[in-house]
């Protein structure tokens, strides 16, 4: 048996106006899972536990049968593990985001344009990264080159108030005087603010920004830090479930979980946190590392919730329609004369009227082959009909559907022992 989590970012949602009162997972065309959700158990399963803010990296360490709770500080040691970071007891890692603000006299003045800085690519950001090591780094601050706009800095500090640091995601189009650090709360506040503030001047006039600028592009002007935290260790996967695993993401923070919880990355060429992702690339690395002895592939596409932060509408339907198509359907095909099982959600909710992620459960799909009996010629057929199953017909996947069956988990890490077989 075969076992895979086809993790859509942040592809829950609300129903929108500009959607003719729909979810995107109701708008979008997606007869893969619909077909799957005709024999699939589907529900609604809380992926935030209470008390805890709505990021990846609790959804997906509660999806992966890791208590957030216990194995949690912070999202960023995870992407620190993954750029090859070996952090020590007295190191807190950070993420590091290049981002885009107003050009403001004061710090205090700007405003949040982009999280991502025009996502740029790693290649620019790497010299940035050097420049600000080169001017900021000392031996208790080291920045670390991750991926497009995602960084690392590591602060060593024996204390852990750093003032409430809040993602640039939350706050697009705000002023940011109100989400910086607190300077009263602690030295490490004032100096993450004071970071911040130098990373203006020494990013204004920087050649890869100056030429951003001239091709028509934002330009990473300034850090923004957040997401602190310690190591904590994982339990090996392979040893808490007796199965070889692997992750598939663009994502630093899904590659650190990995790493950290003994599991294989693959690398795929082109893979990208957005819709420009390498769909059929990560589908078919996904169906190599399953014939070649992996039991269980976690594959995570993070375009919807991209897609939700960014407020794109028509472009989180179509990160949707690109799943079913270019990966679901890969996967079924490739695994026709394979026993296997999968399990479809998102770690967390992004609706798009609010641009962030929220702690509501998420729909769940978690189906098992029966000797074949999935036909995909009976997909195709129903996509050249263009035939859409109408919001009454339990058969689809979406929010609606799985609140009507009401079958809830409270916890998901519940899902990954399903899928598994120790339920």
């Amino acid at each position: 048996m075969k076992h895979i989590i086809l993790l859509c970012d942040g592809m829950a949602d609300h129903k929108q106006p500009q959607l003719e009162n729909l979810t995107p997972m109701q708008k979008a065309k997606k007869p893969y899972m619909d077909k799957l959700a005709e024999t699939a158990e589907i529900g609604l399963v809380k992926t935030i536990p209470d008390g805890m803010p709505p990021g990846s990296d609790i959804g997906n360490l509660s999806i992966l049968g890791c208590d957030p709770k216990s194995n949690y500080s912070g999202r960023s040691p995870f992407e620190a593990a993954n750029i090859g970071v070996d952090l020590s007891s007295d190191d807190v890692a950070m993420r590091c985001n290049l981002v885009t603000l107003s050009e403001d006299a004061t710090l205090e003045d700007c405003t949040m344009l982009d999280y991502c800085a025009d996502d740029i690519s790693t290649k620019e950001a790497r010299l940035i990264i050097e420049t600000l090591q080169e001017n900021l780094g000392n031996e208790q601050l080291n920045f670390y080159c991750g991926t497009s706009y995602r960084h690392c800095l590591v602060y060593k500090t024996n204390t852990d108030d750093f003032g409430g640091l809040v993602p640039p995601h939350d706050i697009l189009d705000e002023n940011i005087k109100q989400h910086l650090p607190k300077t009263s709360f602690s030295k490490n506040s004032e100096k993450l603010r004071e970071l911040t503030d130098k990373s203006r001047e020494i990013l204004k006039n920087h050649p890869v920004n100056l030429k951003r600028i001239k091709d028509g592009k934002r330009p990473a002007n300034a850090i923004w830090l957040w997401g602190e935290g310690r190591k904590v260790p994982l339990i090996p996967f392979e040893e808490k479930y007796k199965i070889k695993g692997a992750m598939i993401s663009a994502v630093d923070l899904l590659k650190g979980i990995a790493v950290l919880s003994g599991m294989k990355n693959i690398h795929v060429d082109g893979a990208t946190g957005y819709i420009d992702t390498n769909f059929e690339g990560k589908a078919n690395a996904a169906l190599s590392a399953l014939k070649s002895g992996i039991d269980f592939v976690y594959i995570h596409i993070e375009a919807p919730d991209e897609c939700g932060h960014r407020g794109e509408f028509g472009n989180k339907v179509r990160a949707i329609e690109y799943i079913d198509k270019r990966v679901l359907k890969l996967l079924i095909e490739g695994l026709k004369d394979e026993d296997f099982k999968i399990l479809i959600l998102s770690d967390h909710a992004t609706p798009l009227e609010l641009r962030t992620h929220t702690a509501e459960p998420v729909p769940f799909l978690l189906y098992e082959s029966v000797n074949s009996i999935y036909v995909p010629s009976s997909i195709e057929e129903r996509t050249r009909e263009n035939v859409h199953l109408s919001l009454n017909d339990d058969s689809k996947f979406d929010e609606n559907i799985a609140a009507k069956t009401k079958i809830f988990y409270n916890d998901a890490c519940i899902l990954i022992e399903k899928l598994v077989n120790k339920l």
